[in-house]
């Protein structure tokens, strides 16, 4: 009989990115679940302000400052949520994001562009590195050290944030299209390299929310969208942007050892039909 209540309790579950509207949404729906949650971010006071909301509804959560690129740091941190909460169970890879240095200002090259149009060519080296380091890295470093302890537990598997944009790159992101592509190309490596010790590894790949990251690439400063905005909503078949908590039941699903224990090296869309969709 398929268990129809997903209970995660007693389970330990590390969040990376915990402070964001995507992770942090994650996090509470497994404190509510019964989980014990580490909350991980650059910015503690974020992972900390849902720390306090899991708390203040009866959960077990803690916040702890980490920088994903830091290997010393993410080993002290380990180090922590194992006196603290335990050894991890479940990992949830969820730093990451863009930066407008490694965006380009027009979707096609032309010989004609306005002056001061930021080109392929303008495209800042630093700015590139930076997004490559967040997502592949931020998602890489975190699993060397938490997945130490995850070796032949029960249930253990990691779920990591990919994107539609990692099927078909998106125009003007190429660095965050190319590094989203790593990630679910990392997620299947992961599977197969953790397949004989009992760690399952998944990825979902969101389609289009609003969030701060994006917020400027798809409204004006008046909140009207522009055109960006406009076309992914005439090329998503249910003609909206997703919610956060549209991506928790996708996320729950990969993690339950009763539902998905034979699922691994899975990429899956939360997307709104955006990708079935040709534009005809």
């Amino acid at each position: 009989m398929v268990q129809r209540e997903i209970s995660f309790e007693g389970k330990v579950v590390v969040v990376t990115g915990a402070g964001g509207l995507i992770c942090g949404k994650i996090a509470e729906e497994f404190a509510q679940a019964g989980a014990k949650v580490a909350l991980l971010d650059l910015n503690k006071d974020a992972a900390q302000a849902y720390a306090d909301t899991i708390e203040a509804a009866g959960g077990t959560a803690k916040a702890y400052e980490a920088n994903v690129l830091d290997l010393e740091v993410l080993e002290g941190v380990r180090e922590q949520v194992n006196a603290d909460l335990g050894t991890c169970d479940i990992l949830i890879n969820g730093a990451g994001g863009n930066n407008a240095r490694a965006n380009t200002d027009n979707e096609f090259h032309e010989t004609d562009l306005p002056e001061g149009t930021k080109t392929f060519f303008d495209l800042d080296k630093s700015g590139i590195e930076f997004v490559f380091n967040l997502n592949y890295l931020g998602t890489l470093l975190p699993t060397q050290v938490f997945a130490k302890d995850m070796i032949n537990k029960e249930g253990a598997n990691i779920i990591n944030i990919s994107s539609m944009n990692s099927f078909t790159p998106l125009t003007k992101i190429p660095a965050y299209s190319g590094a989203k592509a790593a990630i679910s190309n990392l997620t299947q490596w992961l599977a197969v390299h953790f397949s004989k010790v009992g760690i399952r590894c998944n990825a979902i790949a969101p389609g289009f929310l609003v969030t701060n990251q994006n917020r400027d690439l798809l409204f004006n400063e008046d909140g009207t969208p522009k055109e960006r905005a406009e076309k992914i909503l005439r090329n998503t078949p249910m003609e909206r942007f997703g919610e956060t908590d549209e991506m928790v039941g996708s996320v729950f699903f990969l993690a339950s050892n009763e539902l998905a224990s034979f699922v691994n090296g899975v990429i899956l869309p939360i997307d709104g039909g955006f990708a079935a969709y040709s534009g005809v």
